[in-house]
């Protein structure tokens, strides 16, 4: 339950559950609670979905209200962020604000974030090639290597991405071998992966004829061209064979905040 958006409890509850093997958790989300009616209706459907409460509260009379309705239900419930923000309030010995969806506020970083998710939109797939200079990343890559979805994931943490595909028989375009302080990241998998992703991509489009772009010879030859263009140009190599996009994207965001320039195969 929160009185914002709920990112981060949601983002704190599936950390959580993915600890736990062998449960299998459902999620009940209350976002935007700003009143007792809101949180008096919520309470009636947690009576009846009973389970952990987490909540992030600010309002002292809500979070009362909360407390002792789980209380009277026999619920646990959790201030998710109390003790990173005391052990922050006391370390800094400042103030803890009680404004709603402080970290939504239409500030300089949320401006940022929407050029970036512009600029994603715009460059994804080799289009708009003529700006790559504007990129503060720019992703390599054959297809179906988790380009597009990576790119959008790191606009909303403000970084302009860009991605450009490797088609077999059209090369790159220049300007990608000019641009002298733009961070240029190779991403990579398996063949056995990629044949995987692409028969499903080729099944979701009604596509069954066999060609080059499922063919087993023909994907290891894309492959090996990839890492071949990838290691004589110096770039960062990223193996996502096994990475979620989350995971690719923090390995681009070390990579920008330092280590430029150094082939580090991450696989």
């Amino acid at each position: 339950m929160s009185d914002s958006t709920g990112e981060t409890l949601n983002a704190m509850a599936r950390a959580v559950c993915a600890r736990f093997t062998d449960i299998l958790p459902i999620e009940h989300i209350y976002a935007l609670v700003r009143s007792t009616r809101q949180l008096d209706r919520a309470l009636e459907e947690i009576a009846g979905a009973p389970g952990v409460v987490m909540h992030t509260i600010i309002d002292p009379n809500l979070r009362a209200a909360l407390e002792e309705g789980c209380r009277r239900l026999e619920m646990p419930c959790i201030a998710a962020l109390d003790p990173v923000v005391s052990a922050m309030s006391r370390y800094l010995g400042a103030r803890i604000s009680t404004r709603v969806g402080a970290q939504h506020a239409l500030n300089n970083d949320y401006f940022d974030r929407i050029e970036a998710l512009d600029y994603a939109i715009a460059h994804d797939d080799g289009q708009g090639g003529q700006d790559l200079t504007q990129a503060d990343v720019i992703l390599v890559g054959v297809s179906r290597t988790s380009k597009t979805p990576t790119c959008i994931y790191l606009a909303h943490r403000g970084v302009r991405a860009a991605n450009v595909p490797l088609v077999p028989g059209r090369p790159p375009p220049d300007e990608l071998f000019t641009l002298k302080n733009t961070l240029i990241v190779g991403l990579m998998t398996s063949p056995e992966r990629l044949i995987q992703i692409r028969r499903n991509r080729l099944l979701s489009l009604k596509e069954n004829r066999e060609s080059d772009y499922i063919d087993t010879d023909a994907v290891r030859q894309e492959i090996i061209a990839a890492r071949r263009l990838f290691e004589r140009q110096g770039w960062p190599i990223i193996d996502v064979t096994r990475r979620s996009v989350e995971e690719t994207a923090a390995a681009i965001i070390n990579l920008l905040s330092g280590g430029r320039g150094q082939v580090e195969v991450l696989g």
